[in-house]
């Protein structure tokens, strides 16, 4: 069992050692500043299933660490959630095939709205149709799932999390986000009384 559990996790490690780096990051960066800090907008995330959950988790974090960000459900956006969207949004798109059917219609209705709206899409498939049609496509590597039948979302889901830290944490040193601006967003729990110590000790150096 052991030996079982030291190869999952190995498995899962190499696949986040194998994530395809490039400029492209720092392109990813560029448009959310562009998008959400100079011109005004928000970061929109979508994505299904398991995906979707990982989407949901970016919003929660770009928000909590200085971005405005929202999770849209690709389904509620057709029954009038699109409303949402509006211009100099910016769409960060998690999808492993890229080819998720609720995707592709959101890309359609969202430009139907601003028809010139941007989006960033996290996939392991760069020649898929929604590779195709994205701004910016951010490659997982395409790793093997960890799951014995090689199709529950695992590693693939590991690795998207991954990319969404990368994007945050870039974000976060380009808009210069400090503990007091964290503080300020963390008003409950363990976070807000440690950001609190730590911006009140910066203040007092």
């Amino acid at each position: 069992m052991t030996n079982d559990i030291r190869s999952i996790i190995e498995q899962e490690a190499d696949a986040v050692r194998n994530i395809p780096i490039s400029e492209r990051y720092a392109e990813a960066v560029d448009l959310i500043v562009k998008h959400v800090h100079k011109q005004g907008g928000t970061l929109i995330t979508a994505g299904m299933g398991k995906a979707g959950q990982i989407a949901m988790n970016m919003a929660t974090t770009f928000s909590s660490t200085g971005t405005p960000a929202f999770f849209l459900h690709p389904g509620e956006a057709q029954h009038g959630d699109l409303g949402i969207v509006r211009r100099n949004d910016l769409l960060l798109l998690v999808s492993n095939s890229g080819k998720t059917l609720e995707l592709i219609e959101l890309v359609d209705l969202a430009r139907g709205l601003v028809p010139d709206i941007p989006f960033i899409l996290i996939t392991s498939d760069p020649q898929s149709e929604l590779a195709r049609r994205a701004t910016l496509c951010l490659p997982t590597g395409a790793p093997r799932e960890v799951c014995t039948l090689g199709l529950t979302p695992t590693t693939s889901t590991t690795v998207m999390t991954v990319i969404g830290d990368v994007l945050v944490v870039g974000t976060m040193d380009r808009i210069g986000f400090t503990t007091t601006d964290y503080a300020k967003r963390h008003h409950g729990g363990y976070l807000g009384s440690k950001s609190r110590q730590l911006s009140r000790k910066e203040a007092e150096a």
